[in-house]
């Protein structure tokens, strides 16, 4: 019993005051511990003024640890970082709200020479340092003749500065022309206090102004106004003879047409508008089944204008008049008729009325008479 035992764990520290706050391989007695591997490639430098915010969310400080570690062209639209994370539209919005409220980022709109909208975003890895590095354009260069104007490169192939961006100016869309070289200039007479000024030369004709150039006019292109007269339905079928008897049972017809279709609930004004092309169905000798079943076939759910619909219906389908009984000659395929031979009497098959093969024969060897 006296003997150790090497298998049993060692005690923990006590904790006690004058004992050490750190275990005997070095780690704290709580909180995180790093395992530290030296990065010789593929890392991005992040402040602490980021990771360690106080203000920004969680997504936020991870969107922007992902929006600094891209290549400069990459893009951060809604839509691309949709496709890339799981969060949705309106978090990845309000994640990118946030990092340009803390000045991290910064998006502006910006027209190009060629007519068309982009939107330039800049990035700020030290929001507070941005101020002194957006210095403005010229700044510590000696006055000389203005250079022509630069245009934008395309989003793609534009390089994003570190620095902040100027603020949004108008672009427009006409090229600038640059002015002639200011004239000579010379000294003018002393200033109290030592200071001398310059003034220009008054034989120097003064500095054009920059001119503009119109740029062409756009295409017009013309659009109908949602007012604008559509091309009217076609009228409804009329009955030849619109007798009161064909009348009225044209509009019981369509009266009755809701306890077929409870979608056919028709008003009495659109009933005496739709009498008159039911009448002429009725009068065209269509049964009172058939006239009933074919407009109200297939109704699309939901149904908003029973009317109009049935107006439509009755006027596109409507059914041909019957021919004549003398019109409908029924041949068989193939049957000839008989016709009878004038002169000998007999039957026989032809399509043609007239002599028989054999009384043409007797006709053509008869020699005509002599004069």
């Amino acid at each position: 019993m006296g003997s150790p035992q090497v298998i049993a764990p060692s005690c923990a520290s006590s904790g006690r005051a004058g004992h050490s706050s750190r275990s005997r391989d070095g780690k704290p007695p709580f909180g995180v511990v790093h395992h530290t591997v030296r990065h010789a490639k593929g890392f991005t430098v992040i402040g602490n003024h980021l990771a360690q915010h106080r203000t920004l969310s969680l997504l936020a400080i991870g969107l922007a640890a992902h929006i600094q570690s891209l290549p400069t062209g990459a893009r951060i639209g809604i839509k691309r970082l949709t496709e890339r994370f799981p969060e949705s539209e309106a978090r990845i919005a309000a994640a990118l709200r946030e990092l340009e409220t803390h000045g991290y980022l910064k998006r502006s709109r910006e027209r190009l020479p060629n007519g068309s909208i982009v939107t330039r975003t800049a990035w700020f890895n030290q929001p507070a340092a941005a101020p002194e590095a957006a210095a403005p354009p010229g700044a510590g260069r000696a006055k000389g003749p203005r250079e022509p104007e630069v245009r934008p490169e395309p989003p793609e192939e534009r390089e994003p500065s570190t620095a902040r961006c100027r603020e949004p100016r108008a672009v427009s869309h006409a090229p600038l022309i640059p002015a002639a070289a200011p004239g000579p200039v010379r000294p003018s007479a002393p200033q109290p206090g030592g200071a001398t000024t310059t003034a220009p030369d008054p034989l120097q004709e003064p500095a054009a102004a920059p001119v503009r150039v119109s740029p062409p006019p756009l295409p017009v292109v013309h659009v109908p106004a949602p007012t604008a007269r559509k091309t009217p339905p076609p009228p409804l079928p009329q009955p030849r003879t619109p007798t009161p008897e064909l009348l009225r049972t044209a509009s019981a017809l369509l009266a009755d047409l809701r306890r077929h279709a409870s979608q056919l609930v028709l008003t009495e004004a659109d009933i005496r508008t739709l009498t008159d092309g039911v009448a002429a169905w009725l009068e065209r000798e269509v049964p009172a089944d058939t006239v009933r079943r074919t407009p109200t076939a297939d109704l699309p759910v939901p149904l908003k204008h029973p009317a109009k619909l049935l107006r439509h219906r009755i006027t596109a389908l409507l059914p041909p008049s019957l021919p004549d009984t003398g019109e409908l000659v029924r041949v068989r395929p193939g049957f000839v008729p008989l016709q009878e031979c004038p002169r000998c009497d007999r039957a026989f098959r032809s399509r043609h009325a007239g002599h028989c093969g054999d009384c043409r024969a007797d006709q053509h060897d008869v020699p005509a008479p002599a004069a």
